[in-house]
């Protein structure tokens, strides 16, 4: 099936507006509001009160068959945009710096595709906008599936697309097992005991605590989890003392830790425990621990993975779709997955030399991606009704 260039361009357009106008993670009325208006201007049918802000396109096919659903991210960062781009954010101190403005546009624009041809469609296809992602460990997923986003039409498979900034326009990332890690958060407190700079024998240094602590957590990786597992534990923050000459009675320690299988993520989870309230311990320190369990890893389905694999294919050849590894970057969608069988991948959208990785203030990705994206939506979405109706 052919996509017209004008539903590109409109597509194109439409991210646009929406990365002029980012909305953080629960915070996405107006977003909401332009996904319903363009959804009414397609003449899509649609339900709302998902998570506050998400919403259902539902496409229903002449003929019979499965239900398949298709999922977009909507939510921006707070991130002071500094990508140059003519659309820069108008929002002060928040960004689209993920791709889910280009996720919604495509996701829209791939339904107004399919709504005009439903005559080709076998079935139900739903078009899930959803809010939060990037609120983790909360995240949309799960209070969208608490709302009975699919209490009544219940799919068969589903799946998302997500920018992947180091991959070539024409490029698709399709993989079967897990594509993305585990995401755990931890927060730490030292409490230690100050006092003047002079005296370090009479004080416990939080601040020395807290370095052992970090180079202690290394160790997690280094010598106790599968080499041939992958694992990272990153400190993103770190804070303590208030002046030059006063030892620091508190610190703080924020990070993360990222593993693919679960049996690496608990060995992690276990270890970092040990570690932080031994060492603590053993320096005359107390230590509050606050862990959360984020994001579970994203897990695709070995034969949906194959048929997406299968579609991408048949448009652009088998180069098309380069054997990849997966990432430790967390995602929500794997909630999805814990109760539904599907696929998510990555669309190829570099910009090429100076390409920042998302999440970055300079972030951009090549529009030019966007045919590819709407194309393979559209054909992975009848490919994978004609395999549930037991058709290729």
């Amino acid at each position: 099936m052919d996509i017209n260039e004008n539903i590109i361009n409109d597509a194109i357009e439409f991210r646009r507006v929406l990365h002029l106008h980012p909305e953080l993670s629960t915070g996405e009325y107006e977003t909401s509001k332009r996904i319903q208006e363009k959804l009414t201007e397609f003449d899509i049918p649609y339900q709302t009160g998902f998570a506050d802000t998400g919403v259902l396109g539902i496409i229903k096919g002449e003929q019979e068959g499965g239900i398949i659903g298709i999922r977009a991210d909507i939510d921006a960062l707070p991130i002071t945009e500094a990508s140059g781009e003519e659309f820069t954010s108008l929002n002060e101190g928040v960004m689209h710096a993920c791709g889910h403005d280009a996720h919604t546009s495509m996701l829209l624009h791939a339904g107004k595709v399919l709504n005009d041809n439903k005559d080709k469609i076998k079935g139900t296809i739903l078009l899930i906008f959803q809010p939060a992602e990037e609120l983790s460990p909360t995240g949309g997923a799960k209070r969208m599936l608490e709302d009975g986003v699919f209490d009544e039409y219940t799919p068969d498979m589903l799946l998302a697309q997500h920018v992947w900034p180091d991959l070539a326009v024409g490029k698709f990332g399709v993989m079967a097992g897990p594509i993305m890690g585990n995401s755990d958060r931890f927060k730490i407190t030292i409490k230690g005991s100050g006092g003047h700079a002079s005296m370090p024998h009479s004080t416990t240094d939080a601040l020395i605590v807290g370095n052992q602590v970090v180079s202690a957590l290394q160790t997690i990786v280094s010598r106790n989890t599968d080499p041939m597992q992958p694992a990272v534990v990153t400190v993103g923050r770190f804070t303590a003392g208030t002046k030059h000459n006063v030892i620091a009675e508190t610190a703080e320690l924020e990070g993360t830790i990222r593993t693919q299988s679960d049996k690496t993520k608990e060995l992690a989870k276990k270890r970092f425990f040990e570690i932080v309230e031994q060492v603590t311990a053993a320096m005359g320190a107390e230590a509050d621990i606050e862990f959360y369990d984020g994001y579970p890893a994203t897990v695709n389905d070995t034969e949906w993975a194959a048929q997406l694999k299968k579609s991408v294919n048949k448009l652009y050849g088998e180069e098309a779709t380069p054997a990849l590894l997966p990432s430790l970057a967390g995602e929500d969608f794997s909630r999805f997955l814990l109760e539904y069988p599907g696929v998510y991948y990555w669309l190829g959208t570099s910009v090429g030399e100076g390409q920042k990785p998302l999440h970055n203030p300079a972030f951009r990705l090549n529009e030019d991606a966007f045919k590819y994206g709407i194309t393979a939506m559209v054909h992975m979405a009848l490919d994978s009704l004609n395999k549930l109706s037991g058709e290729q």
